[in-house]
């Protein structure tokens, strides 16, 4: 598929053939370009838990669902063959930090501009969202309860520096556009007029 075509087509599919696993090389395809993300200092301070069946899946749901307003978060509710949950690891990015060659010997955060560790994990992110585009399926990045980290944390044997920053689902599609749904998107989408700022944000 060619790349314009991957991004065009890229959207948060949210319902999934249940009868449909995602075949295992394509599983390897998905996690292969998420490692392949750029990451400040060459870090790669990620770690991917991977959740395959209806049996790991339901682990999932049972740790991420809170006590109140379980409707209103997709953890709690996703039905998908695959789910791919991407941790930050910032120890690993304070570490390389201090190298030599980096010179931040005493590992502070205070320096950072931006948490570099959750932002290349979402980098990676992104790669396994286009890699199901390019391999036609469908995929959604959702948030964690907060209240339920630390549960979900304890369900999986997650080390304590690993952070989850959400969670892609990943499946053959049964999401069908519904009619005017791209009319309305296009309606909804800013324009590059709106957020692009060429030379300087504004007078002055």
């Amino acid at each position: 598929m060619e790349f314009q075509d991957v991004v065009r087509r890229r959207r948060m599919i949210r319902r999934y053939d249940p009868d449909r696993a995602v075949p295992p090389e394509l599983v390897d395809r998905i996690l292969d370009n998420a490692t392949r993300a750029p990451s400040a200092g060459f870090s790669q301070g990620w770690g991917f838990l991977v959740l395959e069946g209806s049996d790991q899946v339901a682990r999932f749901r049972d740790a991420c669902t809170p006590a109140q307003d379980a409707d209103r978060w997709f953890a709690a509710n996703v039905e998908a063959p695959l789910v791919v949950v991407p941790h930050s690891n910032k120890s690993a990015y304070l570490d390389r930090y201090a190298e030599q060659d980096k010179g931040f010997t005493d590992r502070s955060d205070a320096w950072w501009p931006a948490p570099y560790w959750d932002i290349d994990t979402g980098f990676a992110s992104l790669m396994m969202l286009l890699t199901a585009v390019d391999a036609d399926l469908g995929a959604c990045f959702f948030g964690i309860p907060v209240d339920r980290i630390d549960v979900f944390r304890d369900a999986f044997g997650v080390p304590a520096e690993f952070h989850p920053i959400g969670a892609v689902s990943i499946g053959y599609p049964d999401d069908p556009l519904q009619p005017g749904y791209r009319e309305a998107v296009s309606r909804r989408r800013k324009s590059t007029d709106v957020v692009v700022h060429r030379g300087s944000w504004g007078e002055g």
